[in-house]
């Protein structure tokens, strides 16, 4: 038997482990991990939070979907020009189905302008300039505006000097017109991908270090007051370690389909409710593998709270778990093209990387089903690993355990 420090009650404690384990053992294990679970304060605290600003934050991006925009302009009343271009304008965002509204102010002359503007009664004055016109405002004049602004006005000059060359806009306009077409009416646009890729990364992001945490703080506050070791002489440490795994595997799953809830909701009632369907089917295809592979996550997690003797100690022990999780939360979502295809294949990346590809529509039906089978029998070679490790440092005291000593240790 491998240990750092050999004591009188680490030998005993390793006598005292029973031979035969109660069936349900496991069982009462993943009760109680789900009921402290449940009445810790600062987790559901923090579990409401969560659902708060997530739901403050679905409705503020309801409300801004929703909302009219009003752009006021002044024109000079001498201007025909001017009022005849906000027109233009207010129809060609019409065009666009755009709920924004352009409406003219008519003021008497330049000075009224900037007083309009100065006031807040106006947000932009558009006026003739020595080459063209000017959109002057406080500050920045917005982007959308100036754009149907300028389109405006660019579509009135042509007009008037196709006119004076005896010619129309639709003769000089002749075969430049384009059109757009979507080879997958279904298909994801880039903006949307990247907010969606962002949304599954910080899913996973959150439930696995969450709860991750959770099983390493556990194990270890059992082990540094002694509790463990009476534990081991009523339940074997394999079930032990079943049960925190399954216990905290449906807390961090209930976790995330509040969340993924939420985010529904939030898609349904806004502008992109449309992708709905898409969006589901690539959840639905990331709870599976967040299943899964929280399973090889949690284990690692145990072990890691298996290694170390005191609070202090977990600290170093679970940097690397720290490590792989947050370089799949940064790595995941930033991913495109041949990377995020070989990421969808590689366990713990492919929880979501696969439902990534599922959504964008560039992966085939099948392999969501083959990156599955490589994550489980990841998660399987994990799990047996984990166990002799845990079996190997739980009893162990006296300092931190390496891996080596614990999966070398005679459990």
């Amino acid at each position: 038997m491998t240990t750092l420090a050999p004591t009188p009650e680490s030998t005993s404690s390793r006598a005292s482990v029973p031979a035969e384990a109660p069936r349900g053992a496991w069982l009462l294990v993943m009760q109680r991990e789900i009921v402290v679970r449940a009445l810790n304060k600062s987790f559901a605290v923090g579990l409401v939070v969560s659902l708060a600003v997530l739901a403050a934050l679905a409705g503020f991006f309801a409300w801004q979907g929703s909302r009219v925009e009003t752009y006021t302009v002044a024109v000079s009343s001498a201007d025909a020009a001017g009022a005849a271009a906000v027109a233009t304008a207010q129809e060609l965002a019409a065009a666009e189905d755009s709920t924004d509204e352009i409406v003219p102010l008519a003021v008497a002359d330049d000075a009224a302008a900037r007083t309009a503007l100065t006031d807040g009664d106006a947000d932009v004055w558009l006026h003739p300039g020595d080459d063209g016109w000017v959109l002057t405002g406080e500050g920045e004049p917005d982007g959308t505006l100036t754009r149907l602004l300028g389109a405006s006005i660019e579509q009135q000059v042509v007009s008037e000097n196709a006119a004076a060359a005896g010619t129309s806009v639709a003769e000089l306009s002749v075969g430049a017109t384009l059109t757009t077409e979507q080879l997958d009416p279904g298909a994801m646009g880039e903006q949307m991908l990247f907010f969606a890729s962002f949304a599954l990364s910080l899913l996973f992001f959150t439930g696995a270090l969450t709860s991750g945490t959770m099983i390493a703080g556990s194990v270890v506050e059992e082990k540094q007051s002694r509790l463990v070791e009476i534990i081991a002489t009523a339940v074997p440490l394999r079930q032990l370690l079943v049960g925190k795994i399954l216990g905290n595997s449906v807390i961090a799953l209930a976790q995330n389909l509040l969340f993924a809830a939420v985010g529904l909701v939030a898609i349904a009632v806004s502008p992109v409710s449309l992708a709905l369907p898409a969006v589901s089917t690539s959840l639905i295809w990331f709870v599976v593998f967040f299943t899964v592979g929280f399973l090889a996550l949690a284990a690692l997690f145990a072990v890691s709270g298996a290694l170390a003797s005191r609070q202090e100690d977990l600290q170093h022990t679970m940097t690397p778990m720290m490590v792989i999780v947050s370089g799949i939360y940064f790595v995941t979502f930033t991913a495109s093209g041949t990377f995020l295809t070989v990421l969808s294949y590689v366990p713990l990346a492919n929880v979501v990387a696969m439902p990534v590809r599922v959504l964008s529509g560039q992966a085939s039906w099948w392999e969501p089903v083959v990156s599955l089978v490589i994550l489980a029998g990841f998660a399987v070679g994990a799990l047996l690993v984990c166990e002799r490790a845990f079996r190997g440092a739980l009893l162990q005291s006296g300092g931190r355990v390496s891996w080596k000593q614990a999966l070398g240790a005679e459990a």
